[in-house]
């Protein structure tokens, strides 16, 4: 036995825990791994992408909030400003519609692969801020849906002045 040169132990272990790694990686980063895991799982099993065409699906969607207004972006490549539907009622924001597939039913030839979803979607999205619903405005460009809320006075930050007493 070599006394002078003695192995370190290193804080790597092997276990049967799944939390176990032959990598030194802190368990934040594990617990954000496991997170983007559930975030894919509850993508493909709740919301339909990647479903089979005719299923439902939900667009993907961005909320911004800005110092004097909420900006809300949504992808709907492949529809048209017809299609869509833009709804504000009581503090919630809801967009429908429904994109169309490229066959009437019934009348789809043999596919080897269909990725694109198809059929009816809603998204109903509670504001965090109070808005001005009768300045709520809608552009659509590029297939993307965006809509402005011009938040209400009362949400608007404020400064206040701090006095010295």
């Amino acid at each position: 036995m070599n006394t002078t040169n003695p192995v370190r132990s290193t804080s790597l272990a092997i276990s049967s825990s799944p939390w176990s790694s032959l990598s030194p990686v802190s368990p934040l980063e594990r617990l954000a791994s496991l997170r983007q895991d559930m975030d894919r799982l509850w993508e493909l099993s709740f919301t339909g992408r990647g479903a089979q065409t005719g299923a439902a699906w939900s667009p993907a969607l961005d909320l911004y909030d800005e110092a004097e207004q909420l900006v809300t972006k949504i992808e709907l490549p492949g529809l048209s400003k017809e299609a869509v539907a833009v709804n504000y009622q009581d503090g919630v924001l809801s967009i429908s519609g429904e994109r169309k597939g490229d066959y009437a039913q019934g009348q789809e030839p043999d596919c080897y692969r269909s990725e694109r979803a198809t059929g009816k979607f809603s998204r109903d999205l509670a504001l965090p801020v109070p808005v001005q619903a009768d300045k709520i405005r809608a552009s659509f460009k590029d297939g993307v849906l965006t809509v402005v809320l011009p938040k209400s006075e009362d949400a608007k930050p404020h400064k206040v002045e701090v006095s010295v007493s």
